[in-house]
């Protein structure tokens, strides 16, 4: 899942390696391209022990090439898998019960979190739910290695080079080269942040000064919600609600012209945002409170006659997250079986 949200987020970057021209550095091995990564960190202020430690023994790694190179492309079709599949398997029984024991099991950190970011818990955990199975699965591939791996490889230099140098400053706050572990793309920790994603938001949610969003739950769910405010979330609005949709309605005939640059796909089946009031004059009634000025955006994924939502800005702050929405969807209707 965290894939298209890194490939979309740092699409818009184009930070070079300084001196030396893109096809000289297509040309070289991968210890000295590995010399001019370090020779970039070392001129962004990280420390000799640090890049020594987090390099030493550095060698590409084929899995990781591998990966990259087998990851689809953007289907070019107008085709789109059901959305209910996904959810049955996404919000299962053993993925509500989790949540809900780790709501439990940090009600007192989160209701601070709450209080201080405005995002509610049951977000939080959601999306820590999805991204690693609350802490059980946080990736293996030594981030390091990853990293550079594919930054030498060179489909997305510019991109993995960043991200490399992102680490080696998280590793210079004191993280042993062992807890820098990962997804093959460079995600990592509870959250699965990117290591310039963690330098902007990454927060200490237990007041011990460190943000360990690796170990700690506190830190991970205080760092989440940074994200979320951070990228805009509306304290006391909803991310969406079931919606009734009389027979025979047109969704299409209310289609939005919203293109996301870095994700063009993901608004194409919703619609112009209108008001709950105008939603209502056309018949659309929402299944739970929603105050009439609210601004929505119906969606109906799976066409005519199936479930049907109003969506908020606030959805959109989820697909900050990951640009998908069958992620998205997920993780707000797993949210909504964990707050029960």
């Amino acid at each position: 899942m965290i894939f298209r949200r890194f490939f979309a987020a740092l699409g818009v970057l184009a930070l070079s390696l300084p001196a030396v021209p893109a096809q000289a550095q297509s040309n070289l091995g991968f210890d000295a391209y590995l010399q001019l990564l370090i020779a970039r960190a070392r001129a962004e202020g990280v420390s000799e022990a640090t890049l020594a430690r987090m390099t030493s023994g550095l060698e590409p790694n084929q899995r990781v090439i591998s990966l990259d190179r087998n990851q689809p492309g953007s289907s070019s079709g107008s085709g789109y898998p059901p959305l209910a599949p996904y959810i049955a398997s996404h919000v299962d029984a053993a993925r509500i019960s989790g949540g809900r024991s780790a709501r439990a099991n940090w009600s007192g950190v989160i209701r601070a979190i709450e209080r201080e970011y405005g995002v509610p818990g049951e977000i939080l955990v959601a999306i820590w739910g999805h991204e690693t199975a609350y802490g059980a699965v946080k990736g293996g591939f030594d981030l390091s290695q990853a990293l550079a791996t594919l930054a030498w490889e060179g489909r997305r230099r510019e991109l993995f080079a960043s991200e490399w140098v992102a680490l080696m400053k998280v590793a210079d706050k004191g993280y042993a080269r062992s807890e820098l572990k990962g997804s093959w793309a460079g995600a990592f920790g509870n959250p699965q942040f990117l290591p310039s994603v963690y330098l902007r938001l990454a927060a200490d949610g237990n007041g011990d000064g460190r943000a360990d969003i690796m170990n700690n739950g506190a830190d991970a769910l205080a760092s989440i919600a940074n994200y979320f405010r951070d990228a805009g979330w509306r304290e006391g609005l909803p991310w969406g609600v079931r919606a009734s949709v009389p027979s025979g309605f047109d969704v299409s005939a209310y289609r939005t012209r919203i293109v996301a640059p870095t994700c063009p796909r993901v608004h194409e089946r919703h619609s112009a945002y209108k008001t709950v009031r105008e939603w209502r004059s056309l018949g659309v009634q929402p299944q739970r409170a929603l105050g009439d000025d609210v601004l929505a955006t119906l969606f109906q994924p799976d066409g005519a006659g199936t479930p049907a939502w109003l969506l908020t800005s606030n959805y959109r702050v989820i697909l900050e997250y990951n640009c998908s929405n069958y992620y998205a969807m997920s993780v707000g209707l797993l949210a909504d079986e964990i707050a029960n």
